[in-house]
């Protein structure tokens, strides 16, 4: 459902006017995808808010396998993350260079 933004008519989504005052609604309906996908990005790149459980069962996964094999992961562990944050950074900036709306 769509609501005026001029009188607060819920309108359906499909409309481009509100039924009531006959203010146009398709910038509303845009500007509310735009809006949802910007909530969907993190580090600037789409579905980001899979990033940080991939990146927590990664170190899991990693951690798991260091002390099977007696590796010193944690002293990796830091420099890594930042390693990573920063890959992620760049990524974003890329993405978002590539993709202007």
């Amino acid at each position: 459902m769509v609501y005026c933004h001029n009188c607060g008519t819920k309108n359906e989504d499909d409309v481009e006017y509100c039924s009531k005052c006959g203010t146009p609604l398709k910038d509303d309906v845009e500007r509310r995808h735009h809006q949802k996908r910007q909530r969907d990005e993190c580090f600037g790149l789409p579905y980001g808010n899979l990033i940080g459980p991939l990146i927590i069962g990664v170190i899991l996964i990693l951690a798991g396998l260091s002390s099977i094999y007696g590796f010193p992961f944690w002293q990796y562990l830091w420099p890594a993350l930042i390693v990573l944050i920063g890959i992620l950074i760049i990524a974003g900036a890329i993405y978002k260079a590539t993709h202007r709306d």
